[in-house]
């Protein structure tokens, strides 16, 4: 399926160490063409880490998108009714902001840009990072799971040993999710095994 003059929400929320893994999925929807419309938590934006730095990671998501983040709930409510998306990725999504979805609170421009799409029937692609999902946050996982217009990109146990309740999706799995979200459908398996 072709992106072409899809315009794509991406959404970035605080899970700081999945970055670098997020970065090259969202230069890749650009080069498929796609408009990809970049919207910020407010950790994302404030948030200084050993991964780097908040205006580091902010200049490089303008520089990939070459647009204007969206920073504040004011500015995300219009892509519901004025200026939709096809396609809202939220991608690190954090067990924080994933227990807020399934809960329908909407706190930052990620969860409202995420409410807005969904408003429009438009589907919205999750790729989890949290330490969490298999433990307090497990029911929220299988809530959104089971929410129609979501859908994940693959995930898996990213350290079953020292780790065993956390969640990373396969994010290079990202543009194949949209695409297959596009057409309603989960990208599958849905869960997968890292060796």
């Amino acid at each position: 399926m072709s992106l072409e003059g899809k315009r794509i929400g991406f959404g970035l929320t605080g899970s700081h160490c999945t970055y670098e893994a997020v970065f090259p999925q969202m230069e890749k929807l650009v080069e498929a063409k796609a408009e990809v419309v970049p919207v910020v938590s407010y950790t994302v934006q404030n948030t200084d880490t050993k991964f780097g730095e908040a205006k580091e990671h902010l200049q490089r998501i303008k520089d990939i998108t070459g647009k204007e983040l969206i920073t504040t709930i004011p500015e995300a409510e219009p892509l519901g009714p004025k200026y939709p998306l096809d396609c809202m990725v939220i991608a690190p999504l954090t067990g924080n902001s994933m227990s807020k979805l399934a809960n329908a609170l909407t706190d930052s421009p990620v969860l409202m840009a995420a409410k807005a799409t969904i408003r429009n029937g438009n589907p919205v692609v999750l790729g989890i990072s949290t330490n969490d999902a298999l433990g307090l946050n497990g029911v929220n996982l299988m809530r959104l799971m089971a929410t129609k217009l979501i859908y994940f990109v693959p995930y898996g146990q990213d350290d079953p040993y020292k780790k065993p309740n956390s969640l990373v999706a396969e994010m290079n799995l990202l543009q194949d999710t949209v695409e297959s979200a596009l057409q309603f459908k989960q990208l599958q398996p849905v869960l997968i095994v890292r060796k």
